[in-house]
């Protein structure tokens, strides 16, 4: 059996997310234009998420395998909309736009629920993914003021990514865990050990 240690997908999958998210609300919030999204879009926050999460099913892990594949492509589908409607080939209209984030939004709360069971900094990744998610959503459906404040909910969004990634990334070469990522918010496996161990005290 191999020793070999193998780097963990998740930093680059993590890095591309976190990346491209903030580059996009960077552009939400007037910043920047399109360019730089639509580039990184399709590099980082696609072709290199979705490498990432390829990597991640063979480390057994299918939620950074489901997750890291969906949102590559999500990346790449979003980047082939701007290219589609600045070419004027297949125009998608702002609702067009809008019922696109329902449908992802609707898969994040999968991954949202999953998350919980995870960790405190995966909790609130896809927390606050899921909250912007409906924000833009509603931004899309007659709420144009709210895209500011998914702007914002979804930097943190992306800062939360950028942590795990450190995370990973400092304690693995720093030999021990400097940056912590807390606790699962739900932890069923817990909740039944205390509830075995309770019997076992009542056996004797």
């Amino acid at each position: 059996m191999s020793t070999t240690k193998l780097g963990n997908p998740a930093v680059v999958g993590l890095a591309g997310f976190g990346l491209t998210t903030l580059l996009l609300q960077f552009h939400n919030l007037g910043l920047i234009g399109l360019g730089p999204v639509v580039a990184m879009g399709f590099v980082f926050g696609g072709l290199a998420q979705m490498i990432a999460g390829f990597l991640e099913q063979k480390m057994g892990n299918n939620f950074g395998f489901a997750a890291f594949t969906s949102y590559g492509s999500f990346w790449i589908g979003l980047g082939v909309i701007w290219m589609l409607n600045s070419s004027g080939i297949y125009e998608s209209s702002h609702t067009d736009v809008g019922f696109y984030l329902i449908a992802w939004t609707l898969l994040t709360v999968i991954f949202w629920i999953g998350s919980l069971f995870i960790h405190t900094a995966m909790a609130f990744t896809f927390t606050t993914l899921t909250i912007g998610f409906i924000l833009l959503d509603l931004a899309h459906f007659g709420f144009p003021q709210l895209t500011t404040l998914a702007a914002y909910v979804l930097i943190a969004c992306a800062l939360g990514a950028w942590y795990m990634m450190a995370a990973t990334i400092i304690n693995d070469v720093a030999g021990k865990t400097l940056l912590n990522v807390g606790k699962p918010w739900v932890n069923l496996k817990s909740d039944n050990t205390e509830v075995n161990k309770a019997k076992l005290s009542h056996q004797h």
